[in-house]
């Protein structure tokens, strides 16, 4: 694997690479002289002697440990086709284009399907337009370059991913379940969860399957995680339901969905069919229309049974004294008289009720635009912080999902306004270290608090108040800097132990997802479990004996892999990438995973399944080998 890039994901993604998937990795960055050169002088200088510095500490910490390859660094004034052939682009499985600036990624990406069309290429991108039609090309460009070759034999992927993008999900399941621990399949976010011992009479919920009997140690204080008293090594990944049964004082990991268990989200948008009346005039002014068409009602009655005319004919007399339109019931009874005196009177009261409907109305659609403000009796709620290119991405999922959402952001003109009308959800523009803004947004009933403004100090003032408003609400915080992140986390911690508090980077968050990229398409992500991993996959049934034929207990093997769940869409109606996020602005995709299989349903060539594996597992079910020690080096 191949990783060119000079922040805090291209070290992350090595990091995630080296750890997780046992891969050997070549970091390329931007050697020192040039970036003294660039006019950023000393700032840039810095910064990339820190990369530099903290991967080669990596480095180190990998020399060390003969359970993962090592890590290789080199520097490069320009990343041209000299630095990529010199960090291995032509042996290489995958590379990762990591840098901030898109011109450089582009490039870069040409210069290398050039010399690998064989290569996974994963591209750093904000521009989603400009990503789809650039990894179309490159694809089209691998396909000519080797026309005797499946595409699928090939594995040749070109994923355009943007850090934004691929942290929302985490971001979001901070927020409503408390943990990062999340996997991307086909819209849904499943997450993996840890589950202590049950007590005696309790029954243990295996939520959608087991993943992992935790180490007897693990929640011991004098015991080592990883470590068990009784002679077995770490923890159990994909028991079976025997090992299960049998377990006694070990928590497991299980596999849940991610769902909101407090209130939905009101639909509150008057874009539609069948627009309710409700939407449209308000109760006061619609309970003053009812009153008056029963006495008009009233009045066509009565002069019916008065002048015994025809019930037509009664009606439309009424309407022309209500209009005052009718000629003056000069020599007529004088029922006739005071009915027409009626009409008259309910006439004018028909006129002020008719102008403040059509006012109304009016104002209905005027506002129909314009953002929402918190209704009054708002709780358990998110309250969202920031609506740049991250908070936009969290607010789209937390709409998928039903949350109900209040956003807070200081510009009107910032890029996720447009969303946040568009889906009716309630806005507060202003300053939020200004006094009064978390309070215009419900702080004090909300469920949790997202800070995810681009401003560090922003997003810890916020949260601190936050906090002193109400010290049990679930904080999750944005942080640029991890170690700051860190401090952060701990002293929030400790002031609140009974609270959850998040601090996260979206580096940090947004590494997963370029791994799995790297990895394939058919991975989905990973999730650790104390020193181990487990894999999630999504892996076509044909080619694979072990699974073809077979059923879904068959196919299970304890301590390798285990079916979760079937893709039931057609094929020709699928995702490609199952992780893919969800776009805001395409048409919405039903997922058509089935969870819930039963045991003997026969796995036919058609069919594409997801599984939980280890390293090992997968690697044996895809017919390869794993590389879990580095490749003899010379000095």
């Amino acid at each position: 694997m191949v990783v060119c890039g000079d922040d805090a994901l291209a070290e992350r993604l090595a990091a995630e690479l080296r750890e997780l998937y046992r891969m050997r990795v070549t970091v390329v960055l931007p050697s020192l002289p040039a970036t003294t050169d660039s006019g950023n002088g000393t700032v840039g200088r810095a910064r990339v002697a820190a990369l530099l510095a903290r991967t080669q500490a990596v480095v180190n910490r990998t020399a060390n440990s003969e359970a993962a390859p090592g890590i290789r660094v080199l520097q490069a004034p320009v990343l041209d086709e000299e630095a990529l052939a010199e960090a291995g682009v032509a042996r290489a499985d995958a590379l990762a284009l990591v840098h901030d600036d898109d011109e450089t990624n582009i490039r870069a990406a040409l210069a290398a399907r050039r010399l690998n069309p064989r290569l996974r290429l994963v591209i750093r991108l904000y521009d989603r337009k400009l990503g789809q039609h650039l990894a179309d090309l490159l694809d089209q460009a691998a396909a000519v370059a080797s026309p005797g070759l499946d595409p699928e034999a090939l594995d040749t992927s070109t994923t355009v991913l943007s850090d934004a993008d691929t942290a929302a999900p985490a971001l979001v399941a901070t927020a409503v379940a408390g943990t990062s621990k999340v996997v991307q399949a086909d819209g849904l976010l499943l997450r993996a969860v840890e589950r202590t011992p049950p007590g005696r009479g309790e029954v243990a919920d295996p939520g959608l399957c087991t993943l992992a009997l935790l180490s007897s140690t693990a929640n011991d204080p004098a015991g080592e995680e990883g470590s068990d008293a009784s002679g077995q090594d770490g923890p159990l990944l994909l028991p079976d339901d025997r090992a299960v049964a049998v377990a006694r004082g070990r928590g497991t990991i299980v596999l849940e969905t991610v769902t909101h268990a407090g209130p939905t989200r009101p639909p509150g948008r008057l874009a539609g069919r069948g627009l309710p009346l409700a939407s449209f005039f308000s109760r006061r002014l619609r309970w003053s229309l009812a009153g008056l068409m029963l006495s008009v009602l009233g009045l066509a009655v009565a002069a019916y049974f008065t002048t015994g005319d025809h019930p037509l004919h009664a009606a439309y007399v009424t309407l022309l004294d209500l209009l005052a339109i009718g000629d003056p019931a000069t020599g007529e009874p004088p029922a006739r008289q005071v009915l027409q005196l009626l009409s008259g009177f309910a006439g004018l009261l028909l006129l002020p009720v008719l102008l403040a409907a059509v006012l109304e109305g009016l104002g209905t659609f005027r506002t129909a635009s314009a953002l929402r403000r918190p209704p009054r009796g708002l709780s358990g709620h998110v309250v969202l912080l920031g609506l740049g290119k991250v908070g936009t991405r969290v607010l789209a999922r937390l709409c998928e999902l039903g949350i109900p959402v209040v956003c807070v952001e200081e510009d009107p003109e910032a890029r996720g306004i447009p969303l946040a009308r568009r889906q009716r959800v309630p806005t507060v523009i202003g300053d939020v270290t200004q006094e009064g803004v978390l309070e215009a947004a419900k702080i004090h009933r909300a469920h949790a608090l997202l800070a995810v403004t681009s401003g560090d100090t922003t997003n810890l003032e916020a949260a601190l108040y936050a906090r002193s408003v109400q010290p049990g609400l679930r904080v999750s915080l944005r942080l640029f800097d991890d170690d700051f992140a860190t401090a952060v986390y701990r002293t929030l911690r400790a002031a609140h132990p009974r609270a959850l508090t998040r601090s996260r980077s979206v580096s940090t968050l947004a590494a997963p997802a370029f791994a799995g990229a790297m990895m394939g398409r058919r991975i989905l992500g990973a999730i650790p479990v104390e020193r181990r991993v487990l894999v999630f996959a999504a892996l076509d049934v044909a080619r694979h004996p072990r699974l073809e034929g077979r059923t879904v207990a068959e196919s299970f093997s304890p301590g390798a892999w285990r079916v979760l769940a079937i893709d039931s869409a057609a094929p020709d109606e699928r995702l490609p990438d199952l992780a893919a996020t969800p776009s805001d602005e395409g048409a919405e995709h039903p997922s058509g995973l089935v969870w819930d299989l039963h045991p003997g349903y026969v796995l036919r060539p058609q069919d594409r399944v997801v599984l939980a594996a280890t390293r090992q597992g997968l690697a044996e079910l895809l017919g390869v080998h794993p590389r879990t020690r580095p490749r003899a080096t010379g000095p």
